[in-house]
């Protein structure tokens, strides 16, 4: 299904599919002027998604002699299918330098094997991380291979007939997530950088410190950019985006509380243990109800967190005679601190 969600530039929504996946669907946008297209995100590379967004191209009646591809980020339903929309096709799929280099890792390396042992590490059992290997929505729909891409960096444009969009740099999310901003209409395509009836997933990142922090700051960094549209990659778009702002980095600030007083009742804990103790939106479920595949993600999400204290001196991991973390203060005397340095993030 297709919508215009937007007018000068002709900017249309193809509903793509996310099959057994929480998000439930992917908004892939299409710019078009003067006869030029650029499409933003395409959905998991399954059969599905593919049929969707070809069809809603199909119905868009793109010139492949004049249409390329930004992704805002590596996710395979941002990513999935770039190359197979694209390989035959002579358009650019433009992507930044970090996100493309750490999906060249992904599809290239040994990552999830990487990623396995950290969770295991962080409480998750061998049995748990072998049922995910098949069953955990993350895996299995990335693109075929790795592809080319035309890197841009933070402030680059992407000419779309006559209207130039700058890209803009918000790691958090991804290592290397990117938005695209349009100066003169005012209009953002937000990626999963901000969205508005859920928060965005923040996990720890290999080879990444804080990608928290650099969430936060990436909040701060928007913000200071004038919106009087903003698209997002998932959902829809029904609020004042600097109050939605506001809420997430709030949001944020009594996640890092809750970690707080967990590891103060827990000292020594892994992530796992941690991540039960915080309040997530699991409709009524405990924690050992919870679906399997959203516990890895809330862990992840959790590890993030305790990345973010750690960086701050505000918490130590312990890696000798337990595996786990422990505050560097009273918990109280923590959360003093903690509130002290989030005025940084406030208006």
């Amino acid at each position: 299904m297709i919508t215009k969600v937007y007018e000068n530039p002709t900017i249309y929504k193809i509903d793509v599919p996310l099959p057994n996946n929480p998000l439930k669907n992917l908004n892939s946008y299409v710019i078009q002027d003067g006869g030029e297209s650029l499409i933003v995100d395409t959905g998991f590379n399954r059969p599905e998604c593919k049929v969707a967004l070809l069809e809603g191209l199909q119905e868009l009646k793109v010139n492949w002699e004049k249409t390329n591809m930004f992704l805002t980020h590596l996710h395979s339903d941002h990513s999935g299918l770039a190359p197979a929309v694209m390989h035959e096709n002579p358009g650019k799929i433009y992507m930044s330098k970090k996100d493309h280099d750490y999906l060249g890792w992904i599809l290239n390396g040994n990552r999830w094997d990487t990623f396995d042992g950290i969770y295991q590490k962080e409480g998750f059992t061998e049995e748990q991380v072998a049922w995910l290997k098949d069953e955990n929505p993350a895996r299995g729909f990335e693109p075929d291979y790795y592809f080319d891409a035309e890197i841009v960096d933070d402030g680059d444009r992407i000419q779309v007939g006559s209207y130039g969009f700058q890209c803009v740099y918000t790691p958090g999310h991804t290592p290397g997530h990117m938005c695209l901003y349009l100066p003169e209409k005012k209009l953002m395509l937000s990626g999963d950088h901000i969205l508005f009836d859920i928060t965005p997933n923040i996990t720890s990142w290999v080879a990444v410190d804080d990608s928290l922090g650099n969430y936060l700051d990436s909040l701060v960094k928007i913000r200071n950019y004038d919106m009087e549209t903003v698209l997002p990659a998932h959902r829809k778009n029904e609020m004042d985006v600097y109050v939605r702002i506001d809420e997430i980095i709030h949001h944020h600030l009594i996640r890092l509380e809750e970690t707080i007083d967990a590891v103060g009742d827990f000292p020594n804990a892994h992530a796992t243990k941690i991540g039960s103790c915080l309040k997530w939106s699991m409709r009524g479920k405990t924690w050992d109800e919870f679906p399997l595949s959203q516990r890895w993600f809330a862990v992840g999400e959790t590890m993030s967190h305790l990345d973010y204290l750690i960086q701050r001196d505000l918490m130590e991991k312990t890696e000798d005679e337990f595996y786990g973390y422990k505050l560097t203060n009273t918990a109280e005397a923590c959360k003093e601190k903690l509130n002290q340095h989030w005025r940084g993030y406030e208006k």
